[in-house]
């Protein structure tokens, strides 16, 4: 009774051998299926198989055929392939803001989408370098928890901490929960962001997810007004530096020919552009002004300079004497 129920399973034996064990370079002859459906207490003859194949094919499988000695049987994957898989594996693994028992989990359910062979491949091409990974899994949660509240147009309440002296998590804000209306949810060097409106300060602010605790749905409605409304989140990707916020500012930067890929990266080429005599170029962006803006100029070494306008490059020069 156990065999003739074995038999019935042959179809989805042969589609789960074939799915897991082919690829594009790598399939299984006759005598292996044979011997693959064999350990698993399933007899089965060639013509068989053949008509096993072609209903494969007309539910909807592409099944190939490599001409090699002897002739090898695939079965096309409609998915990802595996250059595809080695990216998003290694966007898993050096995501900062997932812990490295999260990152690990996910990478192995995205190399259980490939076949056999691309896993060992995959294994292999994949390389991480070290970094800080997250303490805590909450920013799975705090994200859905967010985009709930945004969905029912209600407020959230939350804890927020910061590191100490000591390396210690402090919570802010006395202790107590903020109460305010979510904005946007922002992934941005690395770590989401919910950039909430507060009624106390009439103006926006911004949290990282992975640093709130305890977040909820509030019953208060979320706030609802002009400001945010037309809250323009592309403008703000571009001005801002860090998620750090600063009076909104046009900015004239000379630019050297070489250092033009490091304007375009930051501002993208929607950037207002005059070509010099020097062959350096004159542009105007639209910034946030901010320490981590200056952190920017003074880190191109100079291929990249602050020329106005005046009261910015005076603040500017006052900050780099700061530090000095």
């Amino acid at each position: 009774m156990v065999a003739n129920s074995k038999q019935k399973l042959k179809l989805l034996y042969l589609y789960k051998m074939l799915d897991e064990q082919t690829d594009a370079t790598h399939g299984l002859s006759m005598t292996q299926i044979l011997q693959n459906l064999e350990a698993e207490g399933i007899t089965a003859e060639r013509k068989g198989i053949y008509r096993d194949l072609r209903v494969l094919g007309e539910f909807g499988c592409t099944i190939n055929t490599i001409q090699r000695m002897p002739v090898e049987y695939t079965m096309a994957k409609p998915g990802l392939d595996l250059a595809e898989l080695t990216l998003l594996v290694d966007a898993v693994q050096s995501s900062k803001f997932l812990t490295k028992q999260t990152a690990d989990r996910l990478a192995k359910k995205l190399s259980a989408l490939a076949s056999v062979h691309e896993r060992k491949a995959l294994k292999g091409r994949v390389h991480v370098d070290g970094r800080v990974k997250s303490q805590s899994d909450s920013v799975f949660y705090n994200v859905d928890t967010i985009h709930e509240a945004l969905r029912a147009k209600k407020k959230v309440s939350f804890l927020y901490y910061k590191y100490d002296a000591h390396v210690q998590p402090a919570l802010q804000h006395d202790g107590k929960p903020f109460v305010l209306t979510p904005v946007h949810v922002v992934f941005s060097d690395g770590f989401y962001y919910a950039i909430m409106w507060s009624d106390k300060y009439e103006d926006f602010v911004r949290f990282r997810v992975d640093r709130m605790r305890l977040v909820q749905l509030d019953e208060q409605a979320a706030t609802r007004n002009e400001k945010i409304a037309n809250y323009d989140l592309e403008d703000f990707a571009y001005q801002s530096f860090g998620m750090f916020d600063g009076k909104v500012t046009s900015a004239k930067l000379l630019v050297q020919p070489e250092a033009m890929d490091i304007v375009v990266d930051r501002f993208g080429t929607d950037v207002k552009s005059k070509v010099l005599k020097d062959g350096s170029a004159e542009v105007v962006v639209t910034v946030r002004e901010s320490a981590p803006f200056y952190g920017w100029i003074a880190g191109t070494d100079g291929a990249v300079r602050l020329s106005g306008p005046k009261r910015l490059v005076k603040d500017y020069r006052a900050w780099v004497a700061r530090l000095a």
